[in-house]
């Protein structure tokens, strides 16, 4: 019994050495990995680019040292790479990662002034959340620029698209690749027209035909819808409603290549903020579309803001 105690207490202190050491490691790697940003870069979809392989979490937590090291290493060429995306593509820093998504999401409300009746899905510009994240959404689908989606996968900056067809029909497989890029699609009518200025039934069309679009060739009906302007009333929510539409998110700051612009008074961002940009390039801007995301992450990262994925919050 004596020997078997002592080797219960050989194994007890080798187990706890061995924690030390994957535990120095584990700073190492944290301290090296963020010695100019912050590491975990999230991917498109919402990924972080610093974690483990899929189905390696427990492996790299209860691994050897040699597995922990290669998990910083993981990290520093996860860095590495940041730090040089966001020199191609003219970024001072890399974009701040965003923290992981809410376990439990926050209940979204309507905004004062912005109801139209009970029982309809809720119009608001922020999402409550304390966290410094903004989200970044486009609308409509006009400018296709092959950039942009290369642009938005090597930084790892997530958005959503809130498309009409009447633009996108000319060029499915655009927004096919970017889906497949981890991008969400979701609902901005068919034809981008005045909703309050149409009856329930034209409103109605509008709204679930764009569903059905969407489900047809992406393959989902959205749950998110973004009236044309942001202008709507009664019978544009009770028809959203009557298509599968659970919210309705509009903005709260609007992005262009040149400027930014702001629903708030004090012209500044909050947490939870949604930030409206749009499908446009130099035919429409002083700019491209390239140039609006340098624009608008000069903006998001100098305050400090990350930017983090809308549908991890709704």
């Amino acid at each position: 019994m004596q020997l078997v105690r002592q080797k219960e207490e050989m194994i007890g202190k080798g187990g706890r050495q061995a924690r030390m050491v994957l535990a120095v490691l584990l700073v190492a790697a944290i301290v090296s990995a963020c010695a100019t940003e912050p590491a975990g870069t999230p991917e498109p979809g919402g990924q972080r680019a610093a974690a483990p392989p899929a189905g390696q979490e427990q492996a790299y937590r209860q691994g050897p040292a040699r597995d922990l090291a290669g998990y910083a290493e993981q990290l520093r060429r996860a860095q590495t790479v940041r730090v040089a995306a966001a020199k191609k593509w003219g970024l001072a820093q890399p974009p701040l990662a965003a923290p992981p998504p809410p376990a439990v999401k926050p209940k979204i409300t309507t905004r004062k002034g912005f109801g139209a009746g009970r029982g309809l899905p809720p119009v608001f510009t922020t999402v409550p959340v304390e966290e410094k994240v903004v989200f970044l959404t486009m609308d409509d689908g006009a400018e296709k620029d092959p950039r942009l989606l290369r642009m938005m996968t090597e930084l790892g900056i997530p958005y959503s698209a809130f498309l009409s067809n009447y633009l996108v029909r000319e060029n499915y497989g655009y927004f096919e690749r970017m889906q497949a890029r981890g991008v969400s699609l979701h609902n901005h009518t068919l034809n981008h027209r005045y909703m309050p200025g149409l009856s329930y039934a034209q409103q109605k069309h509008e709204i679930c035909g764009m569903q059905t679009v969407l489900q047809k060739r992406y393959g989902k009906r959205p749950r998110l819808f973004r009236p044309p302007y942001g202008n709507y009333n009664a019978d544009t929510l009770r028809a959203a409603r009557s298509c599968g539409i659970k919210a309705v998110p509009l903005w709260a700051a609007e992005a262009f290549p040149d400027r930014m612009e702001w629903r708030e008074w004090d012209r500044d961002l909050h947490p939870g903020d949604i930030i409206l940009t749009h499908f446009r390039g130099k035919k429409q801007w002083k700019g491209t579309m390239p140039d609006m995301i340098r624009r608008v992450m000069k903006t998001v990262t100098a305050k400090g803001y990350a930017v983090a994925r809308l549908e991890d919050y709704l």
